[in-house]
């Protein structure tokens, strides 16, 4: 019998959870994951379906004395998939709301309650959701005060916490709300693992983001990146890769006039990479043309759209 109490005990000496954050696309949830974790995990540009993966972020620390690990899910803007991938990357947003503990719905201020596209998804959790209202700073009391209240009569959600992600406005207050709500349990990941995600997967990342920001209408959406090396010496990191595009004509304004842009993507990239790693980093890159590559399901599984 007391070593049953011992065990009991035991158990509640340690917080550990997987806490999904899911919204629209563009609505703050990358720069909210960022921010919660203190590492530039996800990629952040003012484009709409910048996210495609399921990204991991892992934060081990202490809160009133009990020592907790947090495993927070970035996932895809929900989107009506018009393609292959979107199928692919609504499968992780509903994955992630299946093995979540807690589950952040980011919403913008400017959102309807009615008829939001995320709402029906909630039905795969059992999970207490957290409502984070995001971009006051956009806004005025009386209008906050109005969404809290239209919000809380259409989901009744666990808490909702009004942030603003980029002026780190009420962050420690939805810590709280988030750490609260997670269930004692041993931690999940090694105390110095950051993510579930290998280094090649954040250099392709880092390199994708500098396309969305570089190119404008259907590039950056019909582009992916591979990495196809990734060699860490003693002063350097070699990175080669590859920018794969949907047809020629995207090739020629991915490379630009003698291979201006393609140039410009490279050192603003390298320069993440170095700031990223830690270490100076040499970066290849070639473009190659993969017809529909967004609808064909060998190819998605292949750069890691798979279950």
């Amino acid at each position: 019998m007391e070593n049953n109490e011992e065990n009991k005990l035991h158990l509640r000496d340690f917080r550990a959870g997987f806490v999904s954050i899911i919204g629209r696309p563009n609505v703050g949830k990358s720069t909210l994951m960022n921010v919660l974790v203190g590492e530039r995990m996800s990629i952040i540009t003012s484009k709409a379906q910048t996210t495609r993966h399921r990204i991991m972020g892992i934060l081990n620390g202490m809160h009133e004395d009990i020592p907790f690990q947090l495993v927070y899910s970035d996932t895809p803007g929900v989107v009506k998939p018009a393609y292959k991938l979107h199928d692919s990357m609504m499968t992780f947003v509903k994955g992630s709301l299946e093995d979540a503990d807690v589950v952040l719905f980011v919403a913008e201020i400017g959102e309807k309650a009615v008829d939001h596209e995320v709402t029906p998804l909630l039905v795969r959790t059992d999970a207490p959701v957290v409502l984070v209202l995001n971009k006051i700073d956009l806004s005025d009391e009386e209008t906050v005060n109005r969404k809290i209240a239209e919000w809380e009569e259409a989901i009744q959600p666990a808490a909702i916490i009004p942030i603003s992600a980029l002026l780190n406005a009420n962050i420690q207050t939805l810590f709280d709300a988030v750490i609260t709500r997670l269930p004692f349990h041993p931690p999940y990941f090694q105390e110095d693992e950051l993510t579930d995600k290998p280094e090649r997967f954040f250099a392709s990342e880092i390199i994708r983001e500098k396309i969305f920001l570089n190119y404008r209408q259907e590039i950056p959406y019909s582009s992916e990146v591979v990495v196809s090396e990734f060699k860490e010496k003693d002063d350097i990191i070699v990175i080669r890769a590859e920018i794969l595009v949907e047809r020629k004509s995207q090739k020629g304004i991915i490379i630009g006039e003698k291979g201006e842009m393609l140039k410009r993507v490279g050192t603003q990239a390298r320069q993440d990479l170095e700031a990223f790693f830690g270490k100076k980093v040499f970066l290849e890159q070639h473009v190659k043309v993969e017809p529909d590559w967004r609808s064909k399901e060998n190819k998605l599984r292949q750069f890691g759209y798979g279950d």
